[in-house]
This record gives C-alpha cells, sequence and structure tokens, in this order.
C-alpha cells in the first residue's frame, strides 16, 4: 500500500466533496497558483486498500508544474462511503463513477485537458472506465504500477485471505489479524513492528475500518481473476504510459514492459521506487507525468499509430 510522508494539506490542497451523476466523492483538489489556469487535470484514482490520500506527496510536484491534480476515494474506499453489497463494487460500477468524475470535472472550474491515471487496481478500472466511455472524454490514459491481468500467485495467496475471512470478520478484528501478520508485502501489508510512525498507523488503521468490507471483498477478487484486456485497450486511440517503480510485488516489471509495448505505449522506470512510485519517489514520478500530460496535450505522445 502507498504510505504518504506526511497528512499535513499543502495551502493549495482542499479536502471536499466532488457532486456527481452517480453521488458524491470525497477528493483532494489540488490546484496551482491563482496567477494563470492551469495546463491540465489529472484524475488520480487509487488502488486496493487505498485512498486519496496515496498521492498527497505526489500533489505539490504536479501543482508546482502547473497542473491541477485531484485524487479521489472511490466509492466505498475511506471517506466515500458506500452501500453493503458486493453488486455496488462490481469493476463496470467502479468504472462508471470514474466516466462520472471525470464528467464533473470537465464540467467544472479548472479547464485544460483531462488526463486519467490509475494505481494498481485503479489501473484496471480506469482502463474499464475507458474501454466503456471511448476515449472522448480523456486527453490521456497513465497506468501506474498496474498490469495486464490478475496478480502474481503469491499475492493472491494473501487477497484471498481478505475474501475469506472479511464476511466472518468484522474490520477491527481484521485489522489487529493483519497487523499480527509479518514479513509479507502486498497489498493491505501489514507487519506488526515495520517501524510505521504512529500518526502514519493511526491514518492506515482509520482508512481501513472506514472502508466497506464489501468493497474490499469485490475487489480482492477482481485483482485475482482480472482478465487481459490489453488488445482491446490498445485499440483505444488515446495516449498512454505505463509508469513503475524498478520492482513491483503485484506485476512483475519485465511484464509491465511487455504490456507497454503492446499498448504502443510510452513506458517510464522510476528509479528507486517499487509499488508506489507516487508515494516513494514523488519528485520523479511528477517529472515523467506532466512531461506526458504535455506531450499529450500537444498531440506529441505515442499514439495507436505510434505517432
Amino acid at each position: 500500500m502507498s504510505r504518504p510522508s506526511a497528512l499535513d494539506l499543502p495551502e493549495n490542497v482542499s479536502a471536499r466533496r466532488l457532486e456527481t451523476s452517480r453521488g458524491s466523492f470525497a477528493v483532494l483538489d489540488a490546484a496551482p497558483g491563482p496567477d494563470a489556469p492551469p495546463l491540465g487535470t489529472a484524475l488520480l484514482v487509487p488502488g486496493f486498500t487505498g485512498s486519496k490520500e496515496d498521492f498527497l506527496d505526489l500533489l505539490p510536484p504536479l501543482t508546482g508544474a502547473g497542473f491541477r491534480a485531484v485524487a479521489v476515494d472511490g466509492r466505498g474506499q475511506h471517506e466515500s462511503g458506500g452501500p453493503r453489497e458486493e453488486s455496488a463494487y462490481a469493476q463496470a460500477e467502479l468504472a462508471a463513477d470514474v466516466v462520472a468524475q471525470s464528467a464533473a470535472l470537465a464540467a467544472g472550474p479548472g479547464g485544460g485537458p483531462l488526463h486519467l491515471l490509475g494505481h494498481s487496481l485503479g489501473g484496471h478500472i480506469a482502463r474499464a472506465a475507458v474501454l466503456a466511455a471511448g476515449p472522448a472524454q480523456w486527453t490521456s490514459l497513465t497506468l501506474m504500477s498496474s498490469g495486464a491481468a490478475e496478480i502474481t500467485a503469491e499475492q493472491q495467496i494473501r487477497t484471498r485471505l481478505l475474501v475469506d475471512y472479511l464476511p466472518s470478520m468484522d474490520m477491527e478484528t481484521a485489522w489487529q489479524t493483519m497487523r499480527a501478520m509479518d514479513g509479507e508485502n502486498g497489498p493491505g501489508d501489514a507487519a506488526a513492528d515495520d517501524g510505521t510512525p504512529d500518526w502514519l498507523e493511526e491514518f492506515l488503521h482509520r482508512r481501513w475500518v472506514t472502508t466497506v468490507p464489501e468493497q474490499l471483498i469485490a475487489t480482492a477478487k477482481q485483482l485475482m481473476t482480472e482478465p487481459d484486456r490489453v488488445a482491446e485497450l490498445a485499440a483505444v486511440p488515446l495516449p498512454k504510459l505505463v509508469l513503475s517503480g524498478e520492482v513491483d510485488y503485484a506485476w512483475p516489471v519485465p511484464s509491465l514492459d511487455a504490456m507497454a509495448e503492446r499498448l504502443d505505449a510510452e513506458r517510464v522506470v522510476i528509479k528507486g521506487a517499487e509499488h508506489s512510485p507516487n508515494a516513494e519517489r514523488p519528485a520523479e514520478t511528477s517529472i515523467a507525468l506532466t512531461a506526458f500530460w504535455s506531450r499529450a496535450a500537444r498531440g506529441g505522445a505515442r499514439s495507436l499509430t505510434g505517432e
């Protein structure tokens, strides 16, 4: 999971609700200074067990480069809330939420091209949104640490525990059980003595217990069964970027390289980062993203035709 370095909001970041045709979502809305309109707006979609705070470290460098960035809690995540039914968190439902969030941002203040970024599970949801709605809403798509299909067999073992035990456990008991497990990295990493500062431990705990369990169960199943839809996405004429760290526990980096080739996408590997470049190397990640977004807006990013 992504771990922010601090929770204090910078001056240009506001916590608010984004009202859409599919409901209200909690967001962190970061804007550049008032002197000039933003160069573009990015919708940032978090991954499994994540939230909008996963992008906190990335927001200042993005706004410093002139972009507005809106990080969202998806349906059932942290402060957005959601129903207690697994069917509400089917991938098609979550993708439709992203389409509605994008439409609300496009219709609101800010201006500039709209870029879509999904981290980990969020990449699968963003991909589904583009495939369902077509490319017209967005200027580019970034898949950050998000692979072609299901997660690795090793990661499926831990994810399966959530699917098996959450239906019979309350979220607090599940949290304590996870914190008692040690050594294993991955979705929901819960090593008991990993040097996590108290403020971060408190936040991770609060985020966990406020996330709807049915959302976790449904999305865990998606991570274990996601089909390979790369060929479908490659046929969509939208500039694409595959960005990751040098190591990834959910999808091996060589498989991300191969996916980028199949997509005819730009490919960036962030040195010193693993599954969460957004939190582990935010400055370097921002440089790569804003350069790509600028090229995409000018029509200079790689597309289906390689132009």
